[in-house]
């Protein structure tokens, strides 16, 4: 019985190590950062390969602490997909990342890891206070202001573009993996009143952002704020649970369409999003983010350019 336990080690301990520090930092916390998506998986593959190591030296390769760390990590990941901490979609997207840090972890120990391994109790207490004190000072970071902008090329007189980036009908079922997946989606766009202080209805598929004109220059730049916004995403998961970055996590702040007349017949419309997001590492999400706003934005546009070409 022991030296069934002792051989598979390897995985009980940073499996179940890992999922008690994802449960502090993601439940009790609420700190989406980069002690979760880089200190957790670079600890994984070092705790791994140290484990490996100690019990395991007759499979100790590079290989083998890399694609184990690699198993560990899909099996956390698979953990809190089962008890509902996280849903398929936001563990897809921090896959990339957490393999690589896993990856490094594993390799890093490998190439420098002392042949006795002692203390190896010590070094668990050790690292996971220090993972989940940098949560707790994550969790107090000012996000910055992120923006991203797209156009489109329009067939259509400005004046005609400018009546259907007011208001828009409903929009077609979108294609796109993504949107089908669970991110949310613009559906169609209302507006009560006219001018600066009407307010602006983007309707989404989990809800509505409410958008206070600031900005209304007929037919070349409509700006608003945001003062309500629904979740960014439908997590895919057996269980219906309302994750903490589902919510003021990504905050969009405002927005606005240009327009610009290129001749008698043709248009140029200009889409920027403004938001922030309290997840890092910022260089990371904010790919992600960009992506999927990108995607947000050429949804609408093309609507509204078979709209006005119409």
């Amino acid at each position: 019985m022991k030296k069934i336990s002792t051989n598979y080690l390897h995985i009980y301990i940073p499996v179940f190590v890992g999922l008690i520090i994802l449960f502090v930092g993601l439940k009790i916390i609420e700190s989406y950062g980069i002690a979760i998506f880089l200190l957790l998986p670079f600890f994984i593959g070092f705790l791994t390969t140290i484990l490996l190591k100690k019990y395991r030296n007759d499979i100790f390769s590079i290989r083998k602490v890399i694609l184990l760390s690699f198993l560990n990590i899909m099996i956390i990941s698979l953990g809190i997909m089962v008890v509902a901490i996280e849903g398929l979609i936001c563990v897809a997207m921090a896959s990339p990342i957490l393999f690589a840090f896993s990856a490094i972890g594993a390799l890093t120990t490998f190439l420098y890891i002392d042949k006795s391994v002692r203390n190896i109790n010590s070094i668990i207490v050790l690292f996971s206070i220090s993972i989940i004190g940098v949560s707790f000072v994550e969790k107090e970071n000012i996000p910055s202001v992120s923006h991203v902008t797209t156009s489109i090329i329009i067939d259509a007189p400005i004046e005609k573009v400018w009546e259907n980036v007011i208001i828009f009908p409903q929009l077609e079922e979108p294609k796109e993996l993504l949107f089908r997946a669970g991110i949310a989606y613009p559906i169609n766009a209302t507006i009560d009143g006219k001018g600066i202080g009407a307010i602006r209805y983007c309707n989404f598929t989990t809800g509505s952002f409410v958008e206070p004109i600031t900005t209304w220059n007929a037919p070349h730049h409509l700006a608003f704020d945001v003062l309500e916004q629904p979740a960014p995403m439908k997590e895919i998961s057996y269980w219906d649970f309302d994750a903490a970055h589902l919510n003021d996590y990504f905050i969009s702040k405002n927005g606005e369409f240009r327009l610009k007349k290129i001749s008698q017949n043709k248009t140029e419309l200009i889409g920027t999003t403004w938001y922030t997001h309290h997840i890092y590492p910022e260089f990371y999400w904010r790919l992600w983010s960009n992506h999927i706003i990108h995607k947000i934005h050429y949804r609408v546009l093309n609507h509204i350019k078979k709209v006005s070409e119409n």
